[in-house]
């Protein structure tokens, strides 16, 4: 063969139709793979991922030797598996779909609540809501456990719970750890002036304590492990009141808790959310 067949032979390769072909393929598995991997995504069952592969693989073979009636098949099978595992996951889809947008919105919408629940009210005010609804529970002996954030950031942790976004105040509180109640059980966690998740459940902690603990002073000292919160926990025996912080536990009278809650919110700034402080560990 000459070198100019050659030549001609390979020009052919770049001819509208061939290229056409060529593009028409390159396209199409390229489609195919953004398929495979979009429903991998909301749909991780292996009986889908392994059907869509092979339909794949089939759909390409039928692309190359020009087999359009059974591409068509191919395609309206795809098309039927795709939706079908979404809505098979559609609890997952929905899930995944409502994660994404809030984590833009959080930010703006979540911070745009709390301050418009925040003008409500002043620091003192917030105190002053905290001191009465602790010395209700502690009077008569209803357990309680009250996380304040400030720098670290809670919204992860309570997911566990029943999210509120509520204003604080000493009724709703006073409600919620009524014992029956279907949030009484777990922990309030409060961001700023809001309260932004009830009967949330903390990992208590395992460490070695001298005295007696009960279940709500353990997970309390196990949040002020892992971050800078503070913590109010009321006991259910005995309504002596405790603060935890740092891993470790501190316990207050009615007279004197108010001002030692006031000191250590103040020194940081509750509503801005600022770190560091200490106690000590005392027996429930």
């Amino acid at each position: 063969m000459s070198n100019l067949s050659i030549l001609v032979d390979f020009s052919n390769i770049f001819s509208p139709f061939n290229l056409n072909y060529l593009l028409d393929f390159i396209f199409s598995f390229i489609a195919l793979v953004a398929l495979n991997a979009f429903v991998d995504f909301f749909a991780k069952r292996r009986f889908v991922n392994v059907s869509l592969a092979i339909f794949s693989v089939l759909f390409l073979i039928a692309d190359i030797f020009v087999l359009d009636a059974f591409k068509y098949v191919l395609i309206a099978m795809i098309g039927v598996i795709s939706i079908v595992a979404i809505f098979v996951n559609l609890a997952e889809t929905r899930y995944i779909f409502a994660n994404k947008f809030s984590q833009r919105t959080n930010d703006k919408g979540l911070n745009k609540k709390v301050s418009n629940v925040d003008n409500l009210y002043s620091h003192e005010d917030l105190y002053k809501t905290i001191n009465e609804t602790v010395l209700y529970l502690s009077k008569h002996k209803i357990g309680a456990i009250i996380t304040f954030e400030r720098k670290d950031n809670l919204t992860d942790i309570s997911k566990n719970g029943t999210l509120l976004y509520a204003p604080v105040n000493y009724e709703l509180l006073v409600t919620i750890f009524y014992p029956g109640t279907r949030l009484h059980d777990g922990a309030v966690v409060i961001r700023g002036n809001t309260i932004l998740a009830a009967s949330v459940y903390y990992t208590p902690s395992t460490k070695p304590l001298i005295g007696k603990y009960g279940s709500r002073h353990r997970a309390a000292i196990g949040i002020s492990d892992i971050c800078d919160a503070i913590t109010v926990v009321v006991s259910e025996e005995t309504g002596r009141i405790s603060i935890a912080y740092n891993g470790e536990l501190e316990s207050f009278t009615p007279e004197t808790f108010y001002n030692s809650f006031v000191n250590m919110m103040s020194e940081t700034d509750v509503l801005s959310a600022d770190s560091n402080n200490g106690g000590k560990e005392v027996e429930e």
